[in-house]
């Protein structure tokens, strides 16, 4: 703020009210490498090698870091963007990661959440009541469009007095024959609500 009237010059200044201008600005992604150094070291009595354990990975052996990783599951899975869209905006950033590195990651990754996976699905299918549906979604192939689908279960007994949180379940497959939800179902002996599609 000015210490004095920009027009006379008196100190005599008494603020008024402001106005703010505000601007929307977008700061780039950054990449960066962190390297943990781990010294060995060698212990003259008895001869034995010590050495700070490696820092924590989410995949095993792996280089990924967890903000890196989740950033190509949501890419993958939240933005429907392929990985080889993805590898080539890394690239484009400096980054070079290949299709076969980020289908990896994937894979490591699938393997990593699987626990948590089958626990959403054992909650789900101890409901006594379930309601499923299935949806479409567009699937890139070599020189076209599939049409695969999305199985959904979900639990949610709130509405009705049940205390257990709700959940929901997701299962994938490339067309929509009655084998899937068989399959899903195999095991659950409680209500299912559908809607009347005669799939």
């Amino acid at each position: 703020a000015p210490e004095s009237c920009p027009c006379c010059g008196s100190l005599k200044l008494v603020k008024l009210g402001e106005d703010v201008t505000e601007t929307l600005e977008v700061i780039p992604r950054q990449w960066k490498v962190i390297q943990t150094v781990r010294e060995k070291f060698t212990c003259r009595d008895c001869e034995r090698i010590s050495q700070p354990p490696a820092p924590f990975h989410a995949t095993p052996r792996g280089w990924a870091g967890p903000n890196l990783l989740a950033t190509i599951l949501f890419e993958k899975f939240g933005q429907h963007q392929p990985l080889n869209r993805q590898a080539e905006r890394y690239a484009r950033e400096g980054v070079p990661l290949s299709l076969s590195t980020l289908a990896d990651q994937i894979g490591a990754c699938v393997g990593v959440l699987a626990p948590m996976f089958e626990r959403i699905q054992a909650h789900v299918f101890s409901a006594g009541r379930i309601h499923g549906d299935d949806t479409n979604v567009p699937v890139l192939a070599k020189g076209k469009t599939d049409t695969a689908r999305i199985w959904t279960y979900v639990r949610n007994d709130r509405p009705f007095g049940g205390a257990p949180p709700p959940a929901a379940v997701f299962y994938y497959s490339r067309d929509r024959a009655g084998a899937h939800p068989e399959r899903h179902l195999a095991s659950y002996s409680g209500i299912l609500q559908a809607d009347a599609d005669e799939g």
